[in-house]
């Protein structure tokens, strides 16, 4: 039976019928496409736009961002995960590339199943965790917007707050220095009028009792009551 996407991947001697290289077709057929071509070409073709039906509560599950997609294992049991443990096991996984891929294709021909299929259940997959990156990254960049504008009216609030405290502190000590210049004043006035009264009465007395010098403040009562 003839395998036209096989042969599209795989160069197959034809007396043997053996694969004997990665190369698409032969040196004697200019213009074949290669294998990377054909891939992209399969891929380009798949329309699988993803569209998640459901939320995804656990963004590190992509089993649950597959089936948010709607992308379920087909009834004949092949995905692109198949595939890979297909090429990991211990039966050709040490075996050349050329071996490994010639098994793999006809395994699914065998199943009756088309590589196109397992192509676009690639794409399908990979366009699903591209888009809920987008989604996610478009989630981020909005919670970054919101959060910065949070952050620059508390930090105007901030800045309000504290010029306000900062104007209370500056009112207290511009009353405390109010205070001590009109006490230091009233010192002034209270020295001349001491010295006036102990004039008055130094005439009369050996020892003046009238004080013109700081007024010495009495102990408080906690000092007196630890001497």
């Amino acid at each position: 039976m003839s395998k036209k996407w096989y042969n599209l991947f795989v160069s197959v001697d034809p007396v043997t019928g053996e694969p004997v290289s990665g190369r698409s077709g032969s040196q004697d057929e200019p213009g074949a496409p290669s294998a990377a071509q054909t891939i992209a070409e399969l891929a380009a073709a798949v329309d699988v736009s993803p569209k998640f039906r459901q939320p995804v509560s656990n963004p590190s599950s992509f089993d649950e961002i597959y089936a948010a997609a709607e992308i379920s294992v087909p009834a004949h049991g092949f995905t692109i995960y198949k595939i890979a443990d297909m090429l990991k096991s211990e039966h050709i996984r040490t075996l050349p590339v050329e071996i490994k891929r010639s098994s793999v294709l006809l395994a699914l021909d065998a199943a009756g199943v088309g590589l196109q299929d397992i192509i676009q259940d690639a794409v399908r997959r990979d366009r699903a965790l591209d888009t809920f990156e987008t989604v996610q990254q478009r989630a981020l960049e909005q919670l970054e917007a919101r959060t910065a504008e949070d952050n620059r009216k508390l930090q105007e609030e901030a800045d309000r707050v504290l010029n306000e405290l900062r104007a209370k502190v500056q009112a207290n000590n511009d009353e405390i220095a109010k205070e001590r210049e009109r006490m230091q004043t009233w010192r002034l006035q209270k020295q001349q009028e001491e010295q006036r009264i102990a004039d008055a009465v130094a005439p009369f007395v050996s020892e003046n009792p009238v004080t013109t010098g700081p007024a010495v403040a009495p102990a408080s009562p906690d000092k007196k009551a630890g001497q």
